[in-house]
């Protein structure tokens, strides 16, 4: 499987290495090259690439308050001059922090630690696991129902019980099979063969009636047949 990224880095140089790295590993796919964060915000709340490498040090808006200025964080893996940012980076959970002059070696090494990321499964293609607390929690993929935003925490609803989660929906939507799930609204995630009916853009499972916000109607009704 392929890992859609983008690149942010005003520096040519820079731009071009990293376009050459990515280009030569097979598990990524360069969507896009920006020169500054404000354009690349845009394109990540549009698009939601999977990882952005991302400078610090760039004109009218830096790479840290770009990443704050996002509520929902793709992978990262900062590329930079100055070590002096790996704290504050870090503290916002980037991947891995990546100092110029960077080698392919040390790329690929932080390339595949977010491959093990995205792709964190169980043994077979029923199950997933998700980081809840201290520890990993497997949940088989037919028990899910639904899954909750709740502020910082996501809530997976299964048929047995509830997990929270401080996973992202789309670092959720990495690892949940495309054809089974679909995102319907901002605060959801449902699992489309436990919807019990439609109507008047609520979804019902079980007890429960889920909104589908005008952003997602469209994709929603073309995933059901309607």
């Amino acid at each position: 499987m392929k890992i859609n990224c983008i690149v942010v880095e005003d520096e040519p140089l820079a731009q071009k290495k990293l376009e050459s790295f990515i280009q030569k590993t097979d598990f990524l796919s360069l969507q896009k090259t920006f020169n500054n964060a404000i354009e690349a915000i845009g394109y990540i709340k549009t698009n939601s690439p999977s990882l952005v490498f991302l400078d610090i040090e760039m004109k009218d808006l830096t790479g840290i308050q770009m990443l704050e200025s996002l509520s929902e964080k793709p992978k990262v893996i900062i590329t930079t001059a100055y070590e002096k940012y790996a704290i504050k980076g870090y503290d916002l959970q980037v991947s891995d922090y990546l100092l110029k002059p960077i080698t392919y070696e040390r790329f690929l090494k932080a390339c595949n630690k977010v491959f093990d990321e995205l792709h964190l499964k169980a043994i077979g293609k029923d199950k997933i696991f998700i980081k809840t607390e201290y520890r990993l929690e497997g949940i088989f993929l037919d028990s899910i129902l639904y899954i909750e935003g709740m502020r910082d925490y996501r809530r997976i609803v299964t048929k047995d019980k509830s997990i929270m989660t401080l996973q992202t929906f789309k670092e959720l939507q990495d690892i949940l099979p495309g054809k089974n799930f679909c995102r319907v609204h901002n605060s959801y995630i449902v699992a489309i063969k436990m919807i019990e009916s439609v109507e008047r853009s609520r979804i019902k499972i079980g007890d429960k009636y889920i909104p589908i916000s005008d952003s997602f109607n469209k994709d929603f009704f073309q995933r059901i047949k309607l």
